[in-house]
């Protein structure tokens, strides 16, 4: 692991407004096939759960719906849910490719491969070297709810007593064709949840994972709607944890 200059980071990116950044670590893993990925960790308990938050898809389009050239996002929507946990272990992890000055990073990593194999195993690889053998608690947002769901089934080294999504995208190929959208040909998907202890905040007024496709997958799994959330707006003032 080594740490990345915040003011490196934003002459790259551009940074405004917030300096919570500083302790970035990037883990870079031993295998060529996979990425690096930035980091914000806590780590004080080395028995307890780890609270691991991972990051939506960012700023993978503009406005104009064209694939960006740096998916960093541009909100702390994520990284503040990390920052207001009070747990002795907790973890921000960026997806693949954001923050990071990576040359195995493409458009496709962002785009239509977002969820493949080598961007599930390159966050499995940061979870594994951030919590080690602890429990943990995997809390995905948007994009990282599917990343979350994926390292749950084909992970099964990593303890995770409790998946926690929020405004999750739980199945792309459902989700590309309620919009017509390019399908996510490179990718995996999850046809089913996985069997394990689980808890999904929806947001009421989400206009990016509509409610109708939340309740369509989630189905008798327990589900809490945020009442007047939108998908970028989608406050959990406390998560339900089982610790």
């Amino acid at each position: 692991m080594k740490r990345i200059s915040f003011a490196f980071l934003c002459f790259l990116l551009g940074c405004v407004g917030h300096t919570n950044l500083e302790d970035m670590t990037i883990i870079n893993p031993k295998s060529p096939n996979l990425y690096s990925v930035a980091t914000i960790q806590k780590i004080t308990d080395k028995n307890a759960p780890v609270h691991i938050y991972i990051e939506g898809d960012g700023h993978a389009f503009n406005s104009r719906g064209r694939a960006t050239h740096n998916p960093t996002p541009r909100s702390f929507l994520v990284r503040d849910m990390a920052k207001n946990d009070t747990s002795p272990n907790v973890a921000y992890i960026a997806r693949p490719c954001q923050f990071v000055i990576d040359d195995k990073c493409t458009k496709v990593d962002w785009t239509t491969g977002r969820f493949s194999k080598q961007m599930v195993d390159s966050v499995a690889n940061a979870i594994k070297s951030i919590a080690g053998k602890r429990p943990v608690i995997l809390v995905g947002y948007s994009g990282g709810a599917m990343i979350s769901g994926l390292i749950i089934q084909n992970h099964h080294d990593i303890n995770v007593i409790q998946w926690i999504t929020i405004a999750g995208v739980l199945n792309h190929s459902d989700w590309t064709s309620h919009f017509d959208d390019t399908p996510l040909t490179q990718s995996l998907n999850m046809n089913t949840l996985p069997h394990i202890s689980q808890l999904h905040y929806v947001a009421e007024k989400d206009e990016v994972v509509p409610i109708k496709l939340s309740k369509k997958w989630i189905g008798e799994h327990k589900m809490i709607i945020i009442p007047g959330a939108t998908h970028n707006s989608i406050s959990v003032k406390k998560i339900e944890f089982k610790d």
